[in-house]
C-alpha cells in the first residue's frame, strides 16, 4: 500500500491517522485514498498542496522552468477529442484529433 506523501499528513489530528494502543496513540501518516490526488501520491489536495509548498520550486527549477511564452500555433493545436460521428455509425474512430485554430480533423496518431 502507498503511503501519503504530504510533508505534513502526520500532523493532522484525525481518527484515521491514529494509530497505536489506548493511552499512547500517535498520529501516522495516511495510505493514499481511492481519489487518486497528485497521481495517487497523496491523500488529500491539502497534502499535495502542502507537498507543493515544501517542493514546488525545486520540482519547477528540476523537470524546466519556462522562460518565455508559449504560443498557440496551427502546427501545435492538436487536441484529441471524443469523435460525434461515433455515436451514429460505429465504423467511424471513437477519437479524433481536432485543430483548435484550423478545425480541422484527423485521424488520431496512437
Amino acid at each position: 500500500m502507498k503511503y501519503c506523501q504530504g510533508t505534513l499528513c502526520h500532523t493532522y489530528d484525525t481518527s484515521d491517522r491514529k494509530r497505536g494502543v489506548k493511552g499512547s496513540k500517535t498520529n501516522q501518516t495516511r495510505k493514499r485514498t481511492q481519489f487518486d490526488y497528485g497521481d495517487g501520491n497523496f491523500c488529500t489536495l491539502t497534502c499535495q498542496d502542502d507537498w507543493f509548498r515544501t517542493h514546488g520550486t525545486n520540482a519547477v527549477n528540476h523537470f524546466g522552468r519556462v522562460e518565455s511564452p508559449i504560443t498557440l500555433t496551427e502546427e501545435n493545436a492538436w487536441q484529441r477529442t471524443y469523435n460525434q460521428d461515433y455515436w451514429g455509425d460505429r465504423t467511424q474512430p471513437q477519437w479524433v484529433e481536432r485543430n483548435t485554430i484550423s478545425k480541422a480533423t484527423r485521424e488520431c496518431e496512437q
